[in-house]
């Protein structure tokens, strides 16, 4: 009988990639972040610089997750989705507002700055209370459905819609309220009761609905000055920085329009 050897292949193990999924040393990323927390006596706004390996399909939310886990703990910034749809973790990003769950590393520099949203109120860092604005604007402008009938009946079977008006709908419906586009406006800066293009986008959705009883008289009456509609200087920061891609622009723009037939009347 044969006396069978068996002999050890090598098996070539594959190359490591760096961030952007080529082959090669990995970038080491350098993230400067805006500290700062009001509710601590003594503390000064400063830039403060964290050093890490880029991996592959990483996020700018995984490295803050990987910076506040293993280098330091009290780094704040906020997060709840993951996946674009809560609008927690929206930030400025190298001067632009955005979120961080859908900013690639790769498609950013080595070097990044980080700083919290500005016209917000600053709880601490990267975090800021966009909740406690958001709740005042939509109670303003009352943005929830007003039905036709106080009293509906619910075990009726929900009343048709036309597809192509429920589609408009829903795009609308798809805002976030991340405040990216209010950290972008110049108006809101400017005007501190200025309801933004979220909130304008909140009205124009609810005038769409054939449900709701309101009138642009109605309407007029909460957007139809200066710290509504008419305040808009049409800068389109808000249109450019949405990260749902809303017609936020067109939306205004189409708000005006029926405002000011409406101011004619």
């Amino acid at each position: 009988m044969n006396d069978l050897s068996v002999k050890a292949v090598p098996v070539a193990m594959p190359a490591a990639r760096n961030g952007n999924g080529q082959s090669g040393p990995r970038r080491q990323l350098a993230i400067s972040v805006l500290r700062y927390n009001p509710q601590e006596k003594g503390s000064i706004p400063h830039l403060q610089t964290y050093r890490l390996e880029e991996a592959d399909g990483m996020t700018l939310f995984i490295a803050l997750n990987e910076i506040r886990e293993k280098q330091d703990a009290s780094l704040q910034f906020d997060f709840v989705c993951r996946a674009g749809i809560c609008g927690s973790c929206a930030m400025v990003i190298n001067g632009r507002p955005t979120l961080a769950c859908r900013t690639l590393t790769k498609n950013l520099p080595v070097e990044i700055t980080l700083a919290p949203l500005p016209f917000f109120e600053l709880i601490g860092d990267l975090s800021v209370n966009t909740g406690k604005w958001m709740r005042g604007m939509s109670e303003r402008l009352q943005g929830w459905l007003h039905m036709k009938d106080p009293n509906p009946d619910l075990r009726r079977i929900e009343e048709r819609m036309d597809p192509d008006l429920a589609d408009r709908i829903y795009e609308l419906d798809r805002c976030i309220e991340c405040g990216c586009c209010v950290a972008a406006c110049g108006t809101a800066r400017m005007r501190k009761d200025f309801v933004g293009a979220v909130g304008l986008n909140r009205v124009a959705r609810f005038r769409l609905d054939p449900r709701d009883a309101r009138t642009d008289a109605d309407y007029y009456d909460v957007i139809g000055d200066d710290d509504g509609v008419f305040g808009c200087m049409s800068l389109l920061a808000c249109h450019d920085v949405c990260p749902k891609n809303l017609p936020l622009a067109t939306q205004i723009a189409f708000m005006r329009r029926k405002m000011v037939a409406m101011a004619f009347k």
